[in-house]
């Protein structure tokens, strides 16, 4: 222990140097857009507009605007659907404009449904953390035509809805059921299928819907919304226009896979016959197992992304789960490919990031966390987590990608293969060449 005290005590004095040095460099070439982030604001008064938002002026950004509190508390599931959706994007937190991913919670009280729904501009991926879902989405028109992929949730299961497709989750259960999903867009847009075509303003014409649907134009809309029959027919029918452009890239999904036979390469990964792919390559379970955190920082990460679920393959999304021992750490890093939005379940948690060199330079914006508080780390940037409560912590982090990568600064500088010249690392944090091995050795 006192080994791990005298590191964790010597990188407080090399993650500030760290921070500084190494903050600009955390993408190898400039994401769109190329500031570290634009917090929106809704005055335009020397503001720059960007992503359909005004940012705030950098020197005015302060860690409140990459955070929300309320996770925790259970929404209101009195209405006819028996269900809730606390959503924890720009419009809650504004430090997510440009950032790309967002999060909610979702309540479901027993036989609670959310409904069919689309998100227009977002992959959904979703994690139990209480009760029994039976969930599915349906495929467009095209080949495999409106297939329908289906699976029960139980706690610590993981199920990605692709972007664009119609999907739902239904309780099953005699208890109420908590998820938390994350979307890879800070404004996804949801589409609620029943809502749009039989409640909108104006209503759209009878002959319409009754010859969509091939029904009488005197059923009555309640009448309809319990037609199991025709709810199926209406996810056959409107799958391809659940987006209102093509997104990139153009196809359902690419379930990836290592065989490159009768397969197309997309985004790294060779892509899965679709018409083989099933439920179980959008699915993961585990997450409600706790990681093994008997190791010198005391934390760990696990991972729920495209290696774990080839379904997640070019759908822009990933999740973590993170668990900290009493004062772990998870150590100061970067994802070159990712923004990060976290959300605490049990503990208290310090977190912090550091914006790159350019102005406001290498500012640290810090918070203390509890449970059900949500926090943002923008792309590229280096941050961390560090449990400051005598009990152990837990979070889930969603990832704006199927791959984010991680460079952990200190492994990645002092535990190089093959190592980094003493000259170079003694220079960059102007310490004796002596200490630069002393380090090196420790990784």
């Amino acid at each position: 222990m006192k080994s791990i005290m005298s590191y964790l005590f010597l990188s407080e004095v090399i993650c500030c140097v760290l921070f500084a040095l190494l903050s600009s460099f955390a993408l190898a070439s400039d994401p769109s857009p190329v500031q570290d982030f634009c917090v929106a604001i809704t005055d335009p008064k020397a503001a720059v507009f960007v992503n359909g938002k005004f940012c705030k002026d950098p020197m005015k950004a302060t860690a409140d605007d990459f955070f929300l509190s309320g996770l925790n508390i259970p929404g209101d599931t009195s209405n006819p659907v028996m269900s809730n959706v606390t959503a924890a994007n720009v419009a809650q937190i504004p430090g997510l404009n440009t950032l790309g991913i967002s999060m909610v919670r979702i309540d479901y009280a027993p036989y609670g449904i959310n409904a069919p729904h689309t998100h227009p501009r977002a992959t959904e991926i979703l994690v139990v953390l209480e009760g029994t879902l039976y969930v599915g989405f349906v495929t467009s028109n095209l080949n495999p035509g409106n297939k329908l992929f289906t699976k029960i949730l139980h706690k610590g299961d993981v199920f990605v809805f692709p972007i664009g497709l119609i999907h739902f989750q239904f309780n099953v259960g005699k208890t109420n059921a908590v998820a938390i999903a994350a979307l890879s867009s800070q404004n996804p847009g949801v589409i609620t299928i029943a809502n749009a075509l039989f409640g909108s303003t104006p209503p759209i014409n009878d002959d319409v819907l009754s010859k969509v649907f091939q029904i009488d134009k005197k059923l009555s809309i309640m009448s309809y919304l319990f037609l199991g029959e025709a709810v199926f027919v209406l996810l056959a029918l409107l799958s391809s226009f659940s987006l209102a452009s093509d997104p990139s890239p153009v196809q359902d999904f690419c379930v990836a896979i290592n065989d490159p036979k009768a397969a197309v390469f997309v985004n790294g990964k060779f892509c899965k016959d679709p018409m083989k792919a099933t439920a179980d390559d959008f699915f993961l379970s585990g997450l409600n197992r706790p990681g093994n955190t008997s190791n010198p920082v005391m934390s760990n990460v696990t991972a729920a992304n495209v290696a774990q679920i080839p379904g997640l393959n070019t759908l822009g999304i990933s999740l973590v789960r993170i668990d900290y021992a009493p004062y772990g750490l998870n150590a100061p890093h970067t994802h070159p490919r990712a923004t990060e939005i976290l959300v605490v379940l049990e503990g208290t948690l310090y977190v912090g990031f550091v914006t790159s060199n350019l102005n406001p330079g290498n500012k640290l914006f810090t918070k203390i966390l509890q449970k059900g508080d949500v926090f943002v780390f923008p792309i590229g940037l280096i941050h961390f987590q560090f449990n400051v409560g005598k009990t152990n912590a837990v979070a889930i982090g969603a990832l704006s990608s199927q791959n984010p990568g991680v460079i952990t600064i200190a492994n990645a500088l002092f535990g190089s293969t093959p190592p980094i010249n003493d000259d170079v690392l003694a220079k960059a944090f102007q310490i004796d060449n002596k200490l630069v091995d002393y380090l090196q050795s420790r990784f």
